[in-house]
């Protein structure tokens, strides 16, 4: 009985200078979503735009989320970081995501799905940033709503002279999950030492354009599977590395 108990202490002993290590060799990430439309600075409500009809339109609500990120390393390495985030406006806190635990190297693009993948769309309303608190939920069956863009626009022909995406849904052929891959102008490093910083640039403007310009008096809501894919395909275009 006494040898086994000294025999698991060395073990013991052995392996947690190894943990430790590996602990350490982890680094902090902190990404800033900073929102534009076109060339300015987005701001809820006061704000006028103009789309590619030149009819104007105000945005009083604008939201999204960002999941399943990867980092690509110089070596092709991908690191996997599993987390969902809601990037959200009117919260300024929301659009500084500081990610944790990412070996420290030297990392040259990062990739992220717009959107919930279709495990999580099925086990229903869940808690944290998927809470259905945050107005990003429809119901059990149909699930998230992967981003939305409220505002209102005198060109509108719906009640109120709203305008209204929501777009969500994971199933072929209304699938609105989007990929986006950004590479660095020059490889990232992470240290020990100190968090690294990458600021993305969202222009909400694609999501009304490119590569289907939308004219609010033909199309002024989407909230469900018809056009969906549509805008969908417009706000993959959104991001871009800078500030």
């Amino acid at each position: 009985m006494t040898r086994r108990v000294q025999i698991f202490f060395g073990i013991l002993f052995t392996l947690s200078p190894c943990a430790t290590n590996a602990q350490h060799s982890k680094g902090l990430l902190s990404i800033g979503f900073n929102h534009y439309v076109d060339s300015v600075k987005l701001k809820l409500d006061t704000a006028i735009y103009k789309n590619e009809f030149g009819q104007t339109y105000n945005i009083s609500n604008f939201k999204y989320y960002i999941s399943n990120i990867e980092l690509i390393s110089e070596t092709g390495k991908i690191v996997y970081l599993k987390e969902y985030f809601l990037i959200n406006e009117d919260i300024e806190t929301s659009k500084k995501v500081i990610l944790s635990s990412i070996p420290k190297g030297k990392y040259t693009s990062i990739r992220f799905m717009i959107g919930v993948d279709s495990l999580h769309n099925c086990k229903g309303a869940q808690s944290g940033a998927l809470d259905p608190v945050n107005a990003m939920f429809w119901t059990w069956n149909t699930g998230y709503i992967f981003m939305k863009l409220e505002g209102k626009s005198s060109a509108s022909t719906a009640t109120g002279k709203t305008i209204e995406y929501h777009i969500g849904g994971y199933k072929e052929p209304a699938n609105c999950i989007r990929t986006v891959t950004l590479n660095f102008d020059s490889p990232l490093t992470i240290t020990l030492k100190q968090t690294s910083d990458i600021q993305i640039r969202v222009n909400a403007a694609e999501v009304l354009k490119t590569p289907t310009a939308i004219d609010f008096s033909k199309l002024p809501t989407v909230n469900d599977s018809k056009n969906a894919t549509l805008i969908a395909d417009n706000y993959i275009d959104m991001f871009s590395i800078g500030k």
